[in-house]
């Protein structure tokens, strides 16, 4: 019989820090409607097309919305790992490494500010022309809860990084990272 042998594993450092997003450029949000994935869902399944829909921009806008569980407005926190993970190559780590060496537990971060509804003509499909209504936070601030291991990367670190996403990669509709300007901010102090 082979004799067990006792491994002894070292405890993670596990800590979190909370920060506040500061938006230094208005925030344009577009979830995807319940509407918009039916529709899709039906022609993946080869369903018969009940022909376009009038536009209902009011109903456009509403649908766009990212909610928190108790109906706040809200951005989804994937979002935002994905802009830090992606601000990796600003300041010479690896990507791949990020990926495990923060998390944040949350699906949905609450924004805080007033939307105001925006207009937009855009380019979908074949270069075909069509109006978009969606939400625009001219002023905005998100807290969010980072846990990191800070045998990995320190509080200073994730606080840059952050940062450097804010101004390089942005988050939401037409942020830097995507050859635009919204989307944009700096990193404060969970209490600003």
């Amino acid at each position: 019989m082979a004799a067990t042998q006792k491994i002894e594993l070292p405890a993670l450092k596990i800590e979190q820090i909370t920060l506040m997003l500061i938006g230094d450029s208005p925030l344009i949000v577009h979830a995807w409607s319940e509407k918009a994935k039916r529709q899709m869902l039906d022609k993946q399944m080869k369903k018969a097309s009940k022909g376009k829909e009038a536009k209902d921009p009011e109903a456009d806008y509403e649908a766009c919305f990212y909610r928190t569980e108790t109906g706040a407005y809200g951005f989804p926190a994937i979002g935002v790992k994905a802009a830090m993970v992606s601000a990796a190559r600003y300041v010479d780590a690896k990507m791949t490494v990020l990926r495990g060496a923060f998390h944040i537990d949350a699906e949905m971060l609450t924004v805080i500010g007033e939307p105001s509804p925006r207009e937009d003509m855009v380019r979908v499909g074949m270069g075909t022309a069509d109006i978009r209504y969606r939400p625009e936070f001219p002023d905005w601030r998100i807290p969010v809860t980072i846990k990191f291991n800070a045998s990995a990367i320190s509080p200073e670190q994730i606080a840059n990084l952050l940062n450097v996403a804010g101004f390089g990669v942005g988050i939401g509709e037409w942020r830097p990272e995507r050859n635009g300007s919204y989307g944009r901010f700096h990193v404060g102090s969970a209490d600003q």
